[in-house]
């Protein structure tokens, strides 16, 4: 079966599911039967679909396959609680997920490219270019992975340990590979589907979407009909810094991004997140600090304080970039002014850095960079 035009089932909609079983001659329950196997069951192959018949399960497995998108690598780290998928599209484009298990939470990172066209000099995604956008059934697939690595996990630990972990992934984060933005109509796809009540069945709260600052995806987004959590890349106080290290500031510079992330606030009534990823003596100047709570705090005399929160981000080295790592000490330090201010502020809890899973690491298998012991903020 030529994949250009397989028919994949994990990324059909329950109208898809329906179409395809009407053209085969099949009741509309067959339909709905698939469906629950796939995104409430978590079926992986036609034969586990045990309520089907055993006609319709071998031309299942004959004329159509569950996934797109093939695993070429899964690295584990973190006690066997970070895994890091390598897929890859027909193409060879690579797409990287990162599935996150927490004692009290389990977190899937997944993609919405390939590459990505942004440039952040930072981020090693960045160096790969844009090289595709995905579907929304790429999108969607990501995270069956990470149901299905889940349950792999519970499984293989004795109850024990299996009973303080999570049975269901909790937050889907768009923060992997590509602007979601750049790719909104398929992004938003996969935001129904993953929502839908019949199907996996994810709160829109559940979702956090993460920009560099496109500013008519800011806006558009506040109008959608689910309130999905807002995460803006922000990393600098000011444009001339901002503009230096993320190329998009020059077209959305830090006033419209802050005035995008109002419009957000107001229109939804959700705080918004602002990731600030830490270069030594680069953007973690105590100053910077100060200009960046004074930012977040507005003009007392016309606005009032931003809804918001900072995630402070130490950054996670990539192979040939000239920056530094911010040490504990000025970390800490950046983070005390932001507080001082009563910014609400936090230090990402860091997973995967030594697998190469860490933010801003995404590169489709590239080189994984060391970090000092000491430096180590996981």
């Amino acid at each position: 079966m030529n994949s250009s035009n397989s028919v994949f089932l994990t990324h059909q909609t329950a109208a898809g599911l329906d179409a395809l079983m009407r053209a085969w001659g099949e009741p509309a329950f067959r339909a709905r039967q698939i469906y629950r196997q796939l995104f409430v069951s978590l079926a992986a192959s036609a034969q586990a679909m045990t309520d089907l018949p055993a006609k319709l399960r071998e031309r299942l497995a004959a004329e159509t396959k569950f996934f797109e998108l093939e695993t070429a690598k899964v690295q584990v780290g973190d006690n066997g609680l970070t895994r890091k998928a390598l897929f890859k599209l027909p193409d060879g484009s690579p797409v990287e997920s990162v599935l996150m298990v927490y004692e009290d939470r389990a977190t899937v990172c997944v993609s919405t490219q390939s590459g990505c066209p942004m440039g952040c000099v930072f981020c090693a995604t960045g160096k790969l270019g844009f090289l595709r956008d995905l579907t929304a059934g790429q999108i969607v697939e990501q995270v069956l992975w990470a149901c299905h690595e889940l349950k792999e996990i519970r499984d293989e630990r004795p109850p024990h340990e299996t009973a303080k972990l999570p049975e269901h992934i909790g937050n889907i984060v768009f923060m992997g590979m590509g602007e979601p933005f750049n790719n909104f109509d398929n992004w938003w796809e996969s935001i129904e589907r993953l929502h839908d009540p019949n199907g996996l069945n994810f709160g829109a709260r559940s979702f956090t979407v993460s920009t560099v600052g496109l500013v008519p995806g800011i806006l558009r987004l506040a109008r959608m009909k689910l309130p999905v959590n807002l995460a803006i890349s922000l990393h600098a106080p000011e444009d001339n810094l901002r503009n230096d290290l993320m190329p998009v500031n020059r077209r959305y510079p830090v006033a419209d991004l802050i005035a995008a992330a109002r419009n957000y606030t107001e229109a939804t009534h959700r705080r918004v997140s602002f990731e600030y990823v830490l270069l030594k003596e680069k953007n973690d100047l105590p100053a910077q600090a100060l200009a960046l709570a004074k930012l977040l705090r507005g003009d007392s005399q016309r606005e009032r304080p931003l809804l918001c929160h900072v995630n402070l981000i130490p950054w996670n080295p990539v192979p040939g970039t000239p920056l530094g790592r911010s040490d504990r000490r000025r970390v800490l330090a950046f983070q005390q002014v932001l507080l001082d201010h009563k910014i609400s502020c936090t230090v990402r809890v860091e997973r995967g850095i030594k697998i190469g899973a860490a933010c801003g690491q995404l590169a489709g298998g590239g080189e994984i960079p060391k970090i000092e012991e000491d430096e180590d903020f996981s």
